[in-house]
Protein backbone atom coordinates (compact mmCIF):
# COMPACT_ATOMS: atom_id res chain seq x y z
CA UNK A 1 0.00 0.00 0.00
CA UNK A 2 1.41 3.46 -0.73
CA UNK A 3 2.58 5.80 1.62
CA UNK A 4 0.16 8.53 0.14
CA UNK A 5 -2.84 5.81 0.44
CA UNK A 6 -1.99 5.14 4.55
CA UNK A 7 -1.73 8.59 4.83
CA UNK A 8 -5.13 9.48 3.74
CA UNK A 9 -6.58 5.96 6.12
CA UNK A 10 -5.17 7.75 9.22
CA UNK A 11 -6.87 11.15 8.33
CA UNK A 12 -10.16 9.34 9.00
CA UNK A 13 -9.65 8.42 12.16
CA UNK A 14 -11.43 9.95 15.10
CA UNK A 15 -9.26 10.62 17.49
CA UNK A 16 -11.22 11.99 21.27
CA UNK A 17 -14.40 12.00 19.29
CA UNK A 18 -13.62 14.31 16.57
CA UNK A 19 -13.99 13.61 12.83
CA UNK A 20 -10.14 14.17 11.02
CA UNK A 21 -11.84 12.70 8.29
CA UNK A 22 -10.91 14.27 4.16
CA UNK A 23 -14.31 16.62 3.39
CA UNK A 24 -15.51 13.64 0.87
CA UNK A 25 -15.88 10.93 3.93
CA UNK A 26 -16.05 13.33 7.01
CA UNK A 27 -19.64 13.11 6.64
CA UNK A 28 -22.41 10.59 5.35
CA UNK A 29 -25.73 10.96 3.20
CA UNK A 30 -26.79 13.85 0.97
CA UNK A 31 -28.43 16.45 3.36
CA UNK A 32 -24.35 16.56 4.23
CA UNK A 33 -23.78 17.75 1.18
CA UNK A 34 -27.16 19.63 -0.32
CA UNK A 35 -26.92 21.84 3.23
CA UNK A 36 -23.07 21.75 3.65
CA UNK A 37 -20.78 25.00 4.83
CA UNK A 38 -17.60 23.16 3.31
CA UNK A 39 -16.48 25.17 0.57
CA UNK A 40 -14.92 22.25 -0.90
CA UNK A 41 -18.24 20.41 -1.13
CA UNK A 42 -20.40 22.87 -1.83
CA UNK A 43 -16.90 23.78 -5.21
CA UNK A 44 -17.45 19.69 -6.31
CA UNK A 45 -22.00 20.65 -6.29
CA UNK A 46 -21.11 23.44 -8.51
CA UNK A 47 -18.84 20.79 -11.00
CA UNK A 48 -21.75 18.64 -11.06
CA UNK A 49 -24.08 21.62 -12.35
CA UNK A 50 -21.34 23.13 -14.65
CA UNK A 51 -20.61 19.60 -16.26
CA UNK A 52 -24.18 18.34 -16.46
CA UNK A 53 -24.94 21.94 -18.08
CA UNK A 54 -21.70 21.60 -20.30
CA UNK A 55 -23.10 18.30 -21.88
CA UNK A 56 -26.91 20.10 -22.09
CA UNK A 57 -25.43 22.82 -24.08
CA UNK A 58 -23.24 20.79 -25.92
CA UNK A 59 -25.90 18.11 -27.19
CA UNK A 60 -27.96 21.63 -28.70
CA UNK A 61 -24.72 22.53 -30.21
CA UNK A 62 -23.96 19.11 -32.04
CA UNK A 63 -27.90 19.64 -33.52
CA UNK A 64 -27.35 22.94 -34.71
CA UNK A 65 -23.75 21.67 -36.59
CA UNK A 66 -26.20 18.38 -37.98
CA UNK A 67 -28.67 21.23 -39.24
CA UNK A 68 -25.97 23.35 -40.98
CA UNK A 69 -23.99 20.35 -42.69
CA UNK A 70 -26.39 20.88 -45.95
CA UNK A 71 -27.45 24.83 -46.86
CA UNK A 72 -31.26 23.38 -46.92
CA UNK A 73 -33.01 21.85 -43.92
CA UNK A 74 -32.18 18.54 -43.14
CA UNK A 75 -33.29 17.36 -39.30
CA UNK A 76 -34.97 20.49 -38.18
CA UNK A 77 -37.82 21.31 -40.61
CA UNK A 78 -38.94 24.46 -38.98
CA UNK A 79 -36.89 28.02 -38.87
CA UNK A 80 -38.57 28.96 -35.13
CA UNK A 81 -37.10 25.26 -33.91
CA UNK A 82 -33.98 26.62 -35.23
CA UNK A 83 -34.06 29.82 -33.13
CA UNK A 84 -34.67 27.78 -29.84
CA UNK A 85 -32.16 25.60 -29.98
CA UNK A 86 -29.55 28.15 -30.71
CA UNK A 87 -30.66 30.16 -28.31
CA UNK A 88 -30.71 27.67 -25.61
CA UNK A 89 -27.29 26.68 -26.25
CA UNK A 90 -26.39 29.99 -26.36
CA UNK A 91 -27.99 31.01 -22.61
CA UNK A 92 -27.18 27.39 -21.21
CA UNK A 93 -23.27 27.82 -21.80
CA UNK A 94 -22.63 31.17 -20.65
CA UNK A 95 -25.34 31.76 -17.86
CA UNK A 96 -24.37 28.29 -16.31
CA UNK A 97 -21.46 26.81 -17.58
CA UNK A 98 -19.12 29.48 -18.62
CA UNK A 99 -19.61 31.69 -16.03
CA UNK A 100 -19.64 29.91 -12.98
CA UNK A 101 -17.09 27.57 -14.19
CA UNK A 102 -13.98 28.15 -12.51
CA UNK A 103 -15.04 31.07 -10.03
CA UNK A 104 -18.13 28.59 -8.69
CA UNK A 105 -15.84 25.24 -8.86
CA UNK A 106 -12.20 25.82 -8.85
CA UNK A 107 -12.73 29.42 -7.16
CA UNK A 108 -14.61 27.77 -4.58
CA UNK A 109 -12.43 25.09 -3.65
CA UNK A 110 -9.06 26.25 -4.08
CA UNK A 111 -9.42 30.03 -2.72
CA UNK A 112 -9.41 29.54 1.47
CA UNK A 113 -6.70 26.48 0.92
CA UNK A 114 -4.06 29.05 -1.33
CA UNK A 115 -4.81 31.91 1.58
CA UNK A 116 -4.33 29.32 4.51
CA UNK A 117 -7.77 29.74 5.81
CA UNK A 118 -10.40 26.87 7.18
CA UNK A 119 -13.11 28.54 4.66
CA UNK A 120 -14.25 31.53 2.74
CA UNK A 121 -15.79 34.56 4.62
CA UNK A 122 -19.31 33.72 4.77
CA UNK A 123 -19.65 30.07 4.58
CA UNK A 124 -23.58 30.31 4.43
CA UNK A 125 -23.87 32.86 1.52
CA UNK A 126 -21.70 30.68 -0.39
CA UNK A 127 -24.52 27.87 0.00
CA UNK A 128 -27.24 30.18 -0.70
CA UNK A 129 -25.27 31.10 -3.90
CA UNK A 130 -24.89 27.46 -4.91
CA UNK A 131 -28.56 27.03 -4.36
CA UNK A 132 -29.51 30.14 -6.26
CA UNK A 133 -27.77 28.43 -9.12
CA UNK A 134 -29.49 25.52 -8.68
CA UNK A 135 -33.15 27.14 -8.67
CA UNK A 136 -31.96 29.66 -11.70
CA UNK A 137 -30.72 26.18 -13.39
CA UNK A 138 -34.27 24.75 -12.78
CA UNK A 139 -35.63 27.85 -14.05
CA UNK A 140 -34.06 27.51 -17.65
CA UNK A 141 -35.05 23.86 -17.50
CA UNK A 142 -38.50 24.91 -17.13
CA UNK A 143 -38.45 27.48 -19.82
CA UNK A 144 -37.21 25.22 -22.35
CA UNK A 145 -39.61 22.05 -21.29
CA UNK A 146 -42.87 24.71 -21.15
CA UNK A 147 -42.93 26.13 -24.39
CA UNK A 148 -38.98 27.03 -25.47
CA UNK A 149 -36.98 30.28 -25.75
CA UNK A 150 -35.98 31.72 -29.19
CA UNK A 151 -34.67 35.34 -28.32
CA UNK A 152 -31.37 34.28 -28.65
CA UNK A 153 -28.78 34.76 -25.12
CA UNK A 154 -28.77 37.97 -25.59
CA UNK A 155 -33.02 38.91 -24.87
CA UNK A 156 -32.81 41.41 -27.38
CA UNK A 157 -35.72 43.58 -27.34
CA UNK A 158 -38.59 44.56 -28.64
CA UNK A 159 -38.21 40.85 -29.83
CA UNK A 160 -38.32 39.60 -26.24
CA UNK A 161 -40.99 41.96 -24.89
CA UNK A 162 -43.41 41.67 -27.61
CA UNK A 163 -42.89 39.29 -30.65
CA UNK A 164 -42.08 36.17 -28.84
CA UNK A 165 -44.60 33.23 -27.91
CA UNK A 166 -42.19 31.33 -25.80
CA UNK A 167 -41.10 31.19 -21.66
CA UNK A 168 -38.87 34.78 -22.14
CA UNK A 169 -40.39 35.51 -18.80
CA UNK A 170 -39.45 31.88 -17.01
CA UNK A 171 -35.73 32.49 -19.11
CA UNK A 172 -35.20 35.65 -18.17
CA UNK A 173 -36.46 35.16 -14.39
CA UNK A 174 -33.95 32.50 -14.22
CA UNK A 175 -31.01 34.46 -15.50
CA UNK A 176 -31.79 37.23 -12.99
CA UNK A 177 -31.38 34.22 -10.59
CA UNK A 178 -28.42 33.05 -11.65
CA UNK A 179 -27.08 36.61 -10.98
CA UNK A 180 -27.40 36.66 -7.62
CA UNK A 181 -25.34 33.77 -7.34
CA UNK A 182 -22.77 35.57 -9.37
CA UNK A 183 -23.16 38.73 -7.04
CA UNK A 184 -22.75 36.48 -3.86
CA UNK A 185 -20.07 34.57 -4.76
CA UNK A 186 -18.01 37.64 -6.07
CA UNK A 187 -18.48 39.23 -2.56
CA UNK A 188 -17.83 36.75 -0.48
CA UNK A 189 -14.45 35.88 -2.48
CA UNK A 190 -13.35 39.61 -2.01
CA UNK A 191 -13.91 39.76 1.73
CA UNK A 192 -12.40 36.25 2.11
CA UNK A 193 -9.31 38.14 0.32
CA UNK A 194 -9.41 41.00 2.17
CA UNK A 195 -10.28 39.74 5.96
CA UNK A 196 -8.62 36.31 5.65
CA UNK A 197 -5.16 36.19 4.68
CA UNK A 198 -2.50 35.22 6.85
CA UNK A 199 -0.37 38.02 8.44
CA UNK A 200 2.78 38.04 6.00
CA UNK A 201 0.53 37.25 2.66
CA UNK A 202 0.58 40.50 1.76
CA UNK A 203 -1.61 41.59 -1.79
CA UNK A 204 1.96 41.28 -3.96
CA UNK A 205 2.75 37.73 -2.10
CA UNK A 206 -0.55 35.93 -3.55
CA UNK A 207 -1.16 33.66 -5.77
CA UNK A 208 -1.57 35.44 -9.48
CA UNK A 209 -5.01 32.94 -9.68
CA UNK A 210 -6.62 34.83 -6.18
CA UNK A 211 -5.89 38.36 -8.22
CA UNK A 212 -7.81 36.79 -11.14
CA UNK A 213 -10.55 35.89 -8.68
CA UNK A 214 -10.42 38.87 -6.65
CA UNK A 215 -10.61 41.57 -10.19
CA UNK A 216 -13.47 39.19 -11.75
CA UNK A 217 -15.41 39.44 -8.13
CA UNK A 218 -15.42 43.31 -8.17
CA UNK A 219 -16.71 42.78 -11.78
CA UNK A 220 -19.52 40.64 -10.56
CA UNK A 221 -20.73 42.66 -7.99
CA UNK A 222 -20.40 46.30 -10.00
CA UNK A 223 -21.47 44.64 -13.37
CA UNK A 224 -24.49 41.82 -12.40
CA UNK A 225 -27.21 44.04 -11.02
CA UNK A 226 -27.06 46.07 -14.03
CA UNK A 227 -28.67 42.69 -15.69
CA UNK A 228 -30.47 42.20 -13.27
CA UNK A 229 -32.31 45.51 -13.31
CA UNK A 230 -32.19 45.17 -17.55
CA UNK A 231 -34.18 41.58 -17.16
CA UNK A 232 -36.99 42.92 -14.48
CA UNK A 233 -37.41 45.41 -17.20
CA UNK A 234 -38.40 43.05 -19.66
CA UNK A 235 -40.62 41.18 -17.39
CA UNK A 236 -42.02 44.40 -16.41
CA UNK A 237 -42.79 45.66 -20.31
CA UNK A 238 -43.67 41.62 -21.12
CA UNK A 239 -46.08 41.61 -18.11
CA UNK A 240 -47.58 44.98 -17.32
CA UNK A 241 -47.13 46.79 -20.85
CA UNK A 242 -45.33 49.64 -20.04
CA UNK A 243 -43.15 51.74 -22.92
CA UNK A 244 -39.41 51.01 -22.01
CA UNK A 245 -37.53 49.90 -25.13
CA UNK A 246 -40.84 48.74 -27.55
CA UNK A 247 -40.66 51.93 -29.73
CA UNK A 248 -44.48 51.59 -30.12
CA UNK A 249 -44.98 52.19 -26.36
CA UNK A 250 -42.65 55.36 -26.59
CA UNK A 251 -39.52 52.85 -25.84
CA UNK A 252 -36.01 52.64 -26.74
CA UNK A 253 -34.90 49.43 -28.24
CA UNK A 254 -31.03 50.66 -27.76
CA UNK A 255 -31.38 51.80 -24.60
CA UNK A 256 -31.65 47.69 -23.54
CA UNK A 257 -28.62 47.27 -25.65
CA UNK A 258 -26.77 49.71 -23.53
CA UNK A 259 -27.92 48.17 -20.74
CA UNK A 260 -27.03 44.35 -21.79
CA UNK A 261 -23.55 45.27 -23.07
CA UNK A 262 -22.67 47.25 -19.91
CA UNK A 263 -22.90 44.14 -18.21
CA UNK A 264 -22.53 41.65 -20.93
CA UNK A 265 -18.86 42.78 -21.59
CA UNK A 266 -17.84 43.00 -18.56
CA UNK A 267 -19.15 39.70 -18.51
CA UNK A 268 -16.68 38.44 -21.02
CA UNK A 269 -13.72 39.37 -18.36
CA UNK A 270 -15.45 37.42 -15.70
CA UNK A 271 -15.19 34.66 -17.90
CA UNK A 272 -11.59 35.09 -19.35
CA UNK A 273 -9.89 35.79 -16.00
CA UNK A 274 -10.59 33.28 -14.29
CA UNK A 275 -9.06 31.44 -17.13
CA UNK A 276 -5.71 33.98 -17.11
CA UNK A 277 -4.75 32.74 -13.52
CA UNK A 278 -5.73 29.27 -13.84
CA UNK A 279 -2.55 29.71 -17.22
CA UNK A 280 -0.51 31.66 -14.70
CA UNK A 281 -0.67 28.87 -12.11
CA UNK A 282 -0.02 25.98 -14.75
CA UNK A 283 2.77 27.65 -16.96
CA UNK A 284 4.69 28.47 -14.04
CA UNK A 285 4.66 24.83 -12.10
CA UNK A 286 5.39 23.09 -15.63
CA UNK A 287 7.63 25.19 -16.42
CA UNK A 288 9.99 25.16 -12.90
CA UNK A 289 10.54 28.56 -13.33
CA UNK A 290 9.52 31.35 -11.06
CA UNK A 291 6.58 33.75 -12.75
CA UNK A 292 7.98 36.55 -14.99
CA UNK A 293 6.81 40.06 -14.45
CA UNK A 294 5.12 38.77 -11.11
CA UNK A 295 3.32 42.73 -10.29
CA UNK A 296 2.92 43.07 -14.21
CA UNK A 297 0.42 40.26 -14.55
CA UNK A 298 -1.31 41.15 -11.12
CA UNK A 299 -1.57 44.97 -12.12
CA UNK A 300 -3.02 43.89 -15.81
CA UNK A 301 -5.66 41.62 -14.06
CA UNK A 302 -7.01 45.29 -12.55
CA UNK A 303 -6.55 47.45 -15.62
CA UNK A 304 -8.45 44.18 -17.86
CA UNK A 305 -11.50 44.56 -15.18
CA UNK A 306 -11.43 48.12 -15.30
CA UNK A 307 -11.18 48.53 -19.30
CA UNK A 308 -14.30 45.77 -19.27
CA UNK A 309 -16.80 48.55 -17.92
CA UNK A 310 -15.78 51.29 -20.66
CA UNK A 311 -15.92 49.01 -23.67
CA UNK A 312 -19.22 48.11 -24.74
CA UNK A 313 -20.24 50.72 -26.77
CA UNK A 314 -18.22 48.88 -29.79
CA UNK A 315 -20.95 46.52 -29.59
CA UNK A 316 -23.51 49.16 -31.25
CA UNK A 317 -21.42 50.60 -33.75
CA UNK A 318 -24.37 49.64 -36.46
CA UNK A 319 -26.76 51.18 -33.85
CA UNK A 320 -26.59 54.91 -34.94
CA UNK A 321 -24.21 56.58 -32.20
CA UNK A 322 -22.41 59.11 -32.73
CA UNK A 323 -19.12 59.35 -33.79
CA UNK A 324 -17.48 60.66 -31.26
CA UNK A 325 -18.81 57.58 -28.88
CA UNK A 326 -18.13 55.49 -31.82
CA UNK A 327 -14.35 56.46 -31.64
CA UNK A 328 -14.06 57.05 -28.46
CA UNK A 329 -15.35 53.43 -28.02
CA UNK A 330 -13.15 52.04 -30.29
CA UNK A 331 -10.29 53.63 -28.97
CA UNK A 332 -10.73 51.76 -25.47
CA UNK A 333 -11.23 48.49 -27.26
CA UNK A 334 -8.04 48.61 -28.61
CA UNK A 335 -6.58 49.97 -25.43
CA UNK A 336 -7.87 46.76 -23.29
CA UNK A 337 -5.60 44.67 -25.69
CA UNK A 338 -2.32 46.18 -23.66
CA UNK A 339 -2.75 44.57 -20.27
CA UNK A 340 -4.18 41.17 -21.64
CA UNK A 341 -0.81 40.91 -24.28
CA UNK A 342 1.20 41.85 -21.17
CA UNK A 343 0.12 38.12 -19.70
CA UNK A 344 0.80 36.84 -22.93
CA UNK A 345 4.59 38.29 -23.48
CA UNK A 346 4.84 37.34 -19.42
CA UNK A 347 3.80 33.67 -19.75
CA UNK A 348 6.41 32.89 -22.75
CA UNK A 349 8.82 35.08 -20.93
CA UNK A 350 8.09 32.34 -18.10
CA UNK A 351 8.36 29.32 -20.14
CA UNK A 352 11.83 30.69 -21.77
CA UNK A 353 14.33 28.53 -20.61
CA UNK A 354 12.45 26.62 -18.50
CA UNK A 355 12.23 22.99 -17.73
CA UNK A 356 8.44 22.71 -19.31
CA UNK A 357 6.68 19.41 -18.62
CA UNK A 358 4.31 18.76 -21.45
CA UNK A 359 1.90 17.12 -19.13
CA UNK A 360 -2.34 16.96 -19.68
CA UNK A 361 -2.72 20.67 -18.08
CA UNK A 362 0.16 21.96 -19.43
CA UNK A 363 -0.92 20.99 -22.88
CA UNK A 364 -4.10 22.99 -21.86
CA UNK A 365 -1.98 25.81 -20.73
CA UNK A 366 -0.06 25.76 -24.57
CA UNK A 367 -3.99 25.39 -26.06
CA UNK A 368 -5.08 28.81 -24.62
CA UNK A 369 -2.02 30.79 -25.53
CA UNK A 370 -2.37 29.76 -29.13
CA UNK A 371 -6.97 29.88 -28.88
CA UNK A 372 -6.67 33.15 -26.72
CA UNK A 373 -3.95 34.93 -29.28
CA UNK A 374 -6.32 34.32 -31.89
CA UNK A 375 -9.49 35.56 -30.58
CA UNK A 376 -7.61 38.54 -29.48
CA UNK A 377 -6.51 39.62 -32.03
CA UNK A 378 -9.64 38.83 -34.23
CA UNK A 379 -11.13 41.20 -31.91
CA UNK A 380 -9.37 43.97 -32.98
CA UNK A 381 -11.09 43.99 -36.28
CA UNK A 382 -14.19 43.98 -34.61
CA UNK A 383 -13.09 47.00 -32.31
CA UNK A 384 -12.39 49.06 -35.65
CA UNK A 385 -15.68 50.66 -36.99
CA UNK A 386 -14.86 50.37 -40.80
CA UNK A 387 -14.40 46.40 -40.59
CA UNK A 388 -16.57 45.87 -37.98
CA UNK A 389 -19.96 47.42 -40.34
CA UNK A 390 -19.26 44.47 -43.30
CA UNK A 391 -18.24 41.72 -40.45
CA UNK A 392 -20.91 42.41 -38.02
CA UNK A 393 -23.40 39.54 -37.27
CA UNK A 394 -21.27 37.23 -39.99
CA UNK A 395 -20.07 34.04 -38.47
CA UNK A 396 -17.01 36.06 -38.08
CA UNK A 397 -18.23 37.61 -34.99
CA UNK A 398 -19.07 33.67 -33.96
CA UNK A 399 -15.82 32.18 -34.40
CA UNK A 400 -14.94 35.23 -32.60
CA UNK A 401 -16.70 34.95 -29.51
CA UNK A 402 -15.96 30.99 -29.42
CA UNK A 403 -12.28 31.27 -29.30
CA UNK A 404 -12.52 33.86 -26.57
CA UNK A 405 -15.07 32.30 -24.54
CA UNK A 406 -14.41 28.33 -25.15
CA UNK A 407 -11.16 28.60 -26.75
CA UNK A 408 -10.04 30.45 -23.79
CA UNK A 409 -12.46 30.46 -21.12
CA UNK A 410 -13.34 26.47 -21.03
CA UNK A 411 -9.94 25.42 -21.99
CA UNK A 412 -8.74 27.30 -18.91
CA UNK A 413 -11.24 25.65 -16.82
CA UNK A 414 -10.24 21.94 -18.18
CA UNK A 415 -6.42 22.68 -17.45
CA UNK A 416 -7.42 23.92 -13.95
CA UNK A 417 -9.96 20.74 -13.27
CA UNK A 418 -6.99 18.62 -14.77
CA UNK A 419 -4.66 20.10 -12.12
CA UNK A 420 -6.37 20.22 -8.94
CA UNK A 421 -8.55 17.03 -9.37
CA UNK A 422 -5.84 14.74 -8.14
CA UNK A 423 -6.09 17.49 -5.00
CA UNK A 424 -10.07 17.43 -5.17
CA UNK A 425 -10.66 14.07 -4.94
CA UNK A 426 -7.45 12.41 -4.31
CA UNK A 427 -6.75 10.23 -7.14
CA UNK A 428 -4.10 10.41 -10.18
CA UNK A 429 -6.56 10.06 -13.80
CA UNK A 430 -4.77 8.20 -17.04
CA UNK A 431 -2.14 10.64 -18.19
CA UNK A 432 -2.13 8.87 -21.64
CA UNK A 433 -5.73 9.69 -22.20
CA UNK A 434 -5.88 13.18 -20.17
CA UNK A 435 -3.21 14.21 -23.50
CA UNK A 436 -5.81 12.38 -25.80
CA UNK A 437 -8.58 14.47 -25.06
CA UNK A 438 -6.54 18.17 -24.60
CA UNK A 439 -4.84 17.25 -28.03
CA UNK A 440 -8.42 16.30 -29.09
CA UNK A 441 -10.06 19.20 -28.04
CA UNK A 442 -7.41 21.63 -29.39
CA UNK A 443 -7.95 19.98 -32.88
CA UNK A 444 -11.46 19.84 -32.79
CA UNK A 445 -11.60 23.40 -31.60
CA UNK A 446 -9.84 24.60 -34.80
CA UNK A 447 -11.38 22.54 -37.13
CA UNK A 448 -14.80 23.64 -36.24
CA UNK A 449 -14.36 27.53 -35.75
CA UNK A 450 -11.44 28.60 -37.52
CA UNK A 451 -13.15 28.08 -40.91
CA UNK A 452 -16.23 30.49 -39.79
CA UNK A 453 -13.61 33.29 -40.24
CA UNK A 454 -13.16 32.92 -43.30
CA UNK A 455 -17.43 32.31 -44.10
CA UNK A 456 -18.07 35.39 -42.10
CA UNK A 457 -15.36 37.47 -43.44
CA UNK A 458 -17.11 36.23 -46.92
CA UNK A 459 -20.67 37.49 -45.83
CA UNK A 460 -22.31 34.71 -44.34
CA UNK A 461 -24.70 35.91 -41.75
CA UNK A 462 -24.75 34.14 -38.22
CA UNK A 463 -28.16 32.66 -37.07
CA UNK A 464 -29.35 31.65 -40.47
CA UNK A 465 -31.28 28.09 -40.67
CA UNK A 466 -30.45 27.48 -44.54
CA UNK A 467 -27.32 29.31 -46.58
CA UNK A 468 -26.32 29.74 -49.55
CA UNK A 469 -24.28 27.10 -51.96
CA UNK A 470 -20.87 28.71 -51.76
CA UNK A 471 -20.70 28.38 -47.53
CA UNK A 472 -21.19 24.75 -47.70
CA UNK A 473 -17.31 23.53 -47.70
CA UNK A 474 -17.08 25.77 -44.69
CA UNK A 475 -20.21 24.38 -42.85
CA UNK A 476 -18.90 21.22 -43.65
CA UNK A 477 -15.73 21.08 -41.72
CA UNK A 478 -17.01 23.21 -39.46
CA UNK A 479 -19.50 20.57 -38.55
CA UNK A 480 -16.80 17.73 -38.76
CA UNK A 481 -14.40 19.81 -36.09
CA UNK A 482 -17.83 19.97 -33.64
CA UNK A 483 -18.00 16.21 -33.51
CA UNK A 484 -14.41 15.47 -32.93
CA UNK A 485 -14.65 18.46 -29.88
CA UNK A 486 -17.50 16.88 -28.70
CA UNK A 487 -15.63 13.05 -28.91
CA UNK A 488 -12.46 14.77 -27.20
CA UNK A 489 -14.78 16.49 -24.40
CA UNK A 490 -16.36 12.77 -23.77
CA UNK A 491 -12.72 11.13 -23.31
CA UNK A 492 -11.96 13.89 -21.19
CA UNK A 493 -14.91 13.07 -18.79
CA UNK A 494 -14.95 9.58 -18.81
CA UNK A 495 -10.95 9.24 -17.73
CA UNK A 496 -11.43 11.81 -15.51
CA UNK A 497 -14.67 9.72 -14.27
CA UNK A 498 -12.33 6.35 -14.30
CA UNK A 499 -10.37 8.04 -11.89
CA UNK A 500 -12.79 7.99 -9.08
CA UNK A 501 -12.93 4.11 -9.47
CA UNK A 502 -9.64 3.96 -8.02
CA UNK A 503 -8.90 4.44 -4.56
CA UNK A 504 -7.00 7.19 -2.97
CA UNK A 505 -3.14 7.58 -5.34
CA UNK A 506 -2.76 11.23 -5.11
CA UNK A 507 0.34 12.39 -3.58
CA UNK A 508 -0.27 15.76 -1.57
CA UNK A 509 1.81 17.70 -4.18
CA UNK A 510 1.87 15.11 -7.40
CA UNK A 511 2.94 18.78 -9.43
CA UNK A 512 5.55 20.24 -7.90
CA UNK A 513 3.38 23.44 -7.39
CA UNK A 514 4.83 25.87 -4.29
CA UNK A 515 0.90 27.24 -3.04
CA UNK A 516 -0.42 26.22 0.17
CA UNK A 517 -2.92 23.75 -1.25
CA UNK A 518 0.07 21.55 -2.19
CA UNK A 519 0.83 20.93 1.03
CA UNK A 520 -2.14 19.61 2.69
CA UNK A 521 -3.40 15.91 2.27
CA UNK A 522 -5.10 14.82 -0.94
CA UNK A 523 -8.17 14.97 -0.85
CA UNK A 524 -7.70 17.99 1.90
CA UNK A 525 -8.57 17.82 5.25
CA UNK A 526 -12.45 18.94 6.54
CA UNK A 527 -10.97 21.74 8.03
CA UNK A 528 -7.74 22.45 5.05
CA UNK A 529 -5.48 22.77 7.99
CA UNK A 530 -5.15 20.97 11.56
CA UNK A 531 -2.85 23.90 12.64
CA UNK A 532 -1.57 27.11 12.01
CA UNK A 533 0.27 26.70 8.19
CA UNK A 534 3.78 27.72 7.56
CA UNK A 535 3.11 30.75 4.61
CA UNK A 536 5.45 29.93 1.81
CA UNK A 537 6.38 32.02 -1.08
CA UNK A 538 4.06 30.83 -4.34
CA UNK A 539 6.00 30.80 -6.69
CA UNK A 540 10.17 29.86 -5.44
CA UNK A 541 9.57 26.60 -6.73
CA UNK A 542 13.49 25.63 -6.05
CA UNK A 543 12.08 25.30 -2.73
CA UNK A 544 10.40 22.77 -3.72
CA UNK A 545 11.66 19.18 -4.77
CA UNK A 546 11.03 15.52 -5.35
CA UNK A 547 10.59 13.40 -2.06
CA UNK A 548 11.11 9.29 -3.50
CA UNK A 549 10.15 8.38 -0.31
CA UNK A 550 6.57 9.72 -0.30
CA UNK A 551 6.73 10.02 -4.34
CA UNK A 552 5.79 13.60 -3.95
CA UNK A 553 7.49 17.03 -4.26
CA UNK A 554 7.99 18.68 -0.84
CA UNK A 555 9.00 22.18 0.75
CA UNK A 556 12.35 22.01 1.84
CA UNK A 557 12.61 22.42 5.35
CA UNK A 558 12.85 26.00 6.21
CA UNK A 559 12.73 27.41 2.58
CA UNK A 560 10.66 29.65 0.71
CA UNK A 561 8.91 30.88 3.62
CA UNK A 562 7.55 34.66 3.55
CA UNK A 563 7.98 36.16 6.75
CA UNK A 564 5.58 37.64 9.46
CA UNK A 565 4.93 41.12 8.01
CA UNK A 566 1.63 43.06 8.47
CA UNK A 567 -1.52 42.95 6.22
CA UNK A 568 -1.25 45.79 3.82
CA UNK A 569 -4.89 46.86 2.93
Amino acid sequence: MSTTTIANEEQVAEPGGFRHGDYLTCDKGWKSWAFTLDHKRIGVMYMLGVVFSFFLGGMFALVLRMELFTPNPTIIRSGDTYNQLFTLHGAIMIFLVIIPSIPAVLGNFVLPIMLGAKDVAFPRINLMSFHLYVIGMVMLVAAILSGGLDTGWTFYTPYSTVVSQTSVVMAVMGAFVLGFSSIFTGLNFVVTIHKMRPAGMTFFKMPLFLWSLYATAIIQILATPVLGITLLLIVVERTLGFGIFDPKMGGDPVLFQHFFWFYSHPAVYIMILPAMGVISELITTFSRRRIFGYSFIAYSSVLIAIFGFLVWGHHLFTSGQSPVATAIFSILTFSVSIPSAIKVFNWMATMYKGSISLQTPMLYAMSFLFLFGIGGLTGLFLGMLSVDLHLHDTYFVVAHFHYVMMGSALVGFFGGLHFWWPKIFGRMYDEKWGRIGAIGIFVGFNTCFFPQFIAGVQGMPRRYHQYEEIFRPYMVISTIGAFILGIASLIVFVNLYKSLKKPYDAPPNPWGGATLEWTVTSPPPHHNFDEEPKIYDPYNLEAVVWDPETRSYKHLEGQGLLGDGEQDA
